[in-house]
């Protein structure tokens, strides 16, 4: 399955296309070409007939929609089990408190690591 997702890999709407040289896992168009591979899930949910004709009104309850929906929230987790783990560094540090630079260390690199894990996607 093809998906064309242009915020996967960053590239905005006038940049030049990826070459297949430099990412052979796109195609060779101008366009960025994600190779997703997808499993089929079946899930069941009772809701309300009012909720649900307004959510599938919305296109809210497109596979698209609902995968969007559920990498945001898993990122948002991924963000919260970070910062409390930094929260938890802060808190066993001894009675000195940490430096502006200090600070400002630790936030860089927490922000470096969710940058790598993001771009090995």
């Amino acid at each position: 399955m093809f998906s064309r997702r242009a915020p996967v890999c960053g590239r905005a709407a006038g940049d030049a296309p990826h070459t297949p040289a430099l990412r052979p896992d796109l195609t060779g168009c101008g366009y960025c070409w994600h190779l997703v591979r997808s499993v089929s899930v079946t899930i069941q949910l009772d809701l309300p007939d009012a909720l649900v004709a307004e959510a599938r009104e919305a296109g809210l309850l497109e596979s698209a929609r609902l995968a969007d929906w559920l990498a945001d929230e898993l990122r948002r987790k991924r963000a919260r089990e970070e910062f409390g783990q930094m929260l938890e560094k802060l808190h066993s540090v001894a009675d000195e408190p940490m430096s502006m630079a200090e600070i400002q260390a630790e936030v860089d690199a927490v922000r470096e690591e969710r940058r790598r894990r993001e771009g090995s996607r």
